[in-house]
């Protein structure tokens, strides 16, 4: 009786075969996370309502979005279609930043939910197994958050 209780439970918990398969989804989920967490530092410390912990969660729902799916088997065509899936829902997300933003006269919370869209297309990225692009676009991500603000605030004081 015992026996058969636990050949379920290994059966039910089994679509992960192997170590090496385990590793590499817990690598590619960390690393979606801890980049998302990079940008929404980023957000956090400039004050905006998106931080830490949205964007990590934004990265590894993406990557796991890509995730499921290859481990399914899933061809080409129906991994299009999940990520068509992600990116119309991530615009919803990201559209609820724009409209909690709008209280005031200007519209506020593009670059945030700018940021949260590209903070699932980072976690796209780690989940696919495309760690350096990952990293990479991070890196751009944040010198865009980061410096391109101090520039163009330079431009406008040199033009006055």
């Amino acid at each position: 009786m015992w026996q058969e209780i636990w050949n379920t439970l290994l059966s039910e918990f089994s679509d992960i075969p192997d170590a090496t398969q385990i590793t590499r989804i817990t690598l590619r989920l960390l690393v979606a996370a801890a980049l998302g967490g990079l940008l929404g530092y980023e957000r956090e410390k400039q004050g905006k309502s998106a931080g830490v912990r949205t964007h990590m969660l934004v990265a590894i729902g993406a990557a796991l979005f890509v995730l499921i799916p290859q481990q399914a088997g899933a061809s080409t065509a129906d991994l299009t279609r999940v990520l068509q899936g992600l990116v119309a829902g991530v615009g919803f997300l990201g559209a609820g930043a724009i409209i909690l933003g709008t209280k005031q006269v200007e519209t506020r919370g593009l670059t945030t939910a700018a940021g949260i869209w590209v903070t699932a297309a980072i976690g796209v990225a780690a989940g696919m197994g495309r760690e350096s692009t990952a990293v990479l676009s991070t890196l751009v991500a944040l010198f865009v958050l980061s410096v391109v603000p101090w520039i163009v605030r330079d431009n406008r004081k040199s033009k006055e």
